[in-house]
C-alpha cells in the first residue's frame, strides 16, 4: 500500500490519507508548539515572575514534560477501553483550558503547576495519535506514515519560536499562552468533525488493574519493543537537553538576539527534511538500515563537535553545521525506532503507546533536564551529552538486535 495514495483505508471512512496524515501531524504538533513557542519568552517570563537563576527558567519546559510523561500512562489503557476519540477530546480540553489559564498565572510556581497540567492534556495527542496510526497502518506502511506525520510535525519547530518572537514584539509573554489555546481549539474542532473511531471493537480491552498490568507486562517483556524504546529515550534526551538550553546557547553564547528563532528554525528544517526523505526511502531500504546508519552518524558528528568544543568556543558557522547534521540523523532515527518498538504490539497498541511514550518522555525529559542544568556558558556539556546518549542508545539497539545491525532477525523476541 502506498501511503501517499489518496484512497482512504477502510477505518477512515470518508477521510483521505493526506487529510488523515495532516490531522495526525497537527495533533502531535500541539505538543511541539507548547514547547518551542515558549523559548523566546523564557527570559521575559523569568524577569516578570522574579526568577533569579537563569537555569531555573528551564523549569517551564521541564514541568510541562513531567505532566506530559506521567499522563501517558493513563491515556493508553483508556484509549484501549473506550476508543480513541473520547479520551483524545478530553485531553485536548485540558490542553486548551491550561493554556488560557497560563496567560493569567500570577506567580512562577502557579505557572509551573499550569504547565504540568498543560502537559497532562497534551499527553493524549502523543499516545492516542500513535495508537490511531497503528490502528490504520502496520510495518513499513506505519513507518512511512509516521515519517510523513513527523515531516509535517517538524514544521512546528521551524515556525514556533519565530511565532513566539513575533508575538512578543507586539505583546507580552501572556499572549503566547492565548495563541496556544486558540490553536488547540482549531485542531480539536477538526478532529471532532472529521476523524471516525479507529479502534476495532474486537481489540477493546477491559479497564481494570489486572488487564492493565497484563498489557504492561506484554510491553515490558518484549525485548525488541523495550530496547528500542530505551534507545529512543536516550536519543530524545539529547533533543530535550538542547531545547532546555537553546536560548542560552543561541543568545548567551552566540549573541544572536532576535535572530535566535531563525537559527532554531534552520536546524528544525533539517529534521523535517530527513523525516520526508525517510518516508520516501524506508519502503525500499527498511527501518533498520536507515535508523542504524543514522544512529552511527549521530554518534560520529556529536563526537566531532565534543572534541572541537574542548578547545574553546566553536565558531558559530561550524557549530550550526555540526548541530544541523546531528539533527538530520535524529530525524531518521525517531520515527523508525518508534515504529520498530510498536510493530510487535499492535494488539495492545493503546497501552503500548502509553508505556513506551511514558518511558521515552519521562526518561528523555529527565536526561534532557540533566544536560540542560549542566550548562556552564559553553557548548561542551551539551556536546558531551549528545555523545553519551548516542553510545548508550547504540548499546540498546545492539541488545535488541542480538548484536547485528542493519539486518532484520527472525528469531523469537
Amino acid at each position: 500500500m502506498d501511503v501517499s495514495a489518496q484512497t482512504a483505508p477502510p477505518r477512515l471512512a470518508g477521510m483521505g490519507k493526506m487529510e488523515f496524515i495532516a490531522l495526525m501531524a497537527m495533533l502531535m504538533a500541539l505538543n511541539a508548539l507548547a514547547i518551542d513557542i515558549m523559548l523566546p519568552g523564557l527570559q521575559e517570563i523569568g524577569s516578570t515572575l522574579g526568577v533569579e537563576n537563569e537555569n531555573h527558567r528551564q523549569y517551564v519546559i521541564s514541568a510541562y514534560l513531567l505532566g506530559f510523561a506521567f499522563a501517558q500512562l493513563a491515556y493508553g489503557p483508556l484509549a484501549d477501553r473506550f476508543g480513541r476519540r473520547t479520551p483524545m477530546l478530553i485531553g485536548l480540553g485540558i490542553y486548551i483550558v491550561a493554556a488560557f489559564a497560563g496567560a493569567i498565572a500570577p506567580t512562577f510556581a502557579s505557572l509551573l503547576l499550569l504547565r504540568f497540567v498543560h502537559g497532562i492534556g497534551s499527553a493524549a495527542t502523543r499516545v492516542i495519535t500513535v495508537s490511531i496510526i497503528r490502528d490504520v497502518f502496520g510495518g513499513r506502511q506505519m513507518a512511512e506514515a509516521m515519517s510523513l506525520v513527523m515531516m509535517v510535525f517538524m514544521i512546528v519547530p521551524v515556525i514556533a519560536p519565530g511565532t513566539g518572537q513575533v508575538i512578543m514584539l507586539f505583546a507580552e509573554w501572556h499572549m503566547i499562552f492565548v495563541f496556544m489555546g486558540l490553536a488547540g481549539i482549531v485542531v480539536t474542532l477538526w478532529m471532532a468533525l472529521r476523524l471516525p473511531e479507529t479502534l476495532d471493537p474486537a481489540d477493546k480491552r477491559p479497564f481494570n488493574p489486572r488487564a492493565i498490568a497484563q498489557a504492561f507486562g506484554i510491553v515490558l517483556s518484549n525485548r525488541l519493543a523495550l530496547c528500542y524504546t530505551l534507545a529512543s529515550t536516550f536519543i530524545f534526551g539529547s533533543l530535550f537537553g538542547f531545547i532546555n538550553s537553546a536560548q542560552q546557547v543561541y543568545v548567551g553564547i552566540y549573541d544572536l538576539g532576535t535572530m535566535f528563532p531563525v537559527a532554531f528554525a534552520a536546524v528544525a528544517a533539517f529534521m523535517a527534511l530527513s523525516s520526508y526523505l525517510n518516508s520516501r526511502l524506508v519502503g525500499r531500504f527498511g527501518m533498520r538500515k536507515i535508523s542504524h546508519g543514522a544512529l552511527i552518524g549521530f554518534l560520529i558528528v556529536s563526537a566531532i563537535w565534543f572534541v572541537l568544543s574542548l578547545f574553546g568556543t566553536v565558531p558559530f558557522p561550524l557549530f550550526i553545521t555540526l548541530f544541523a547534521l546531528a539533527m538530520f540523523q535524529f530525524g531518521l532515527i525517531g520515527s523508525n525506532f518508534n515504529s520498530l518498538a510498536m510493530e510487535p504490539l499492535g494488539h495492545v497498541a493503546g497501552t503500548a503507546s502509553s508505556v513506551l511514550g511514558f518511558m521515552g518522555t519521562a526518561g528523555g525529559g529527565l536526561i534532557g533536564a540533566l544536560i540542560g542544568q549542566a550548562f556552564d556558558g559553553t557548548t561542551t556539556p551539551l556536546a558531551f551529552g549528545f555523545v553519551s546518549v548516542a553510545v548508550i542508545g547504540l548499546v540498546f539497539v545492539l541488545i535488541a538486535e542480538r548484536g547485528k545491525l542493519f539486518h532484520a532477525h527472525h528469531k523469537p523476541i
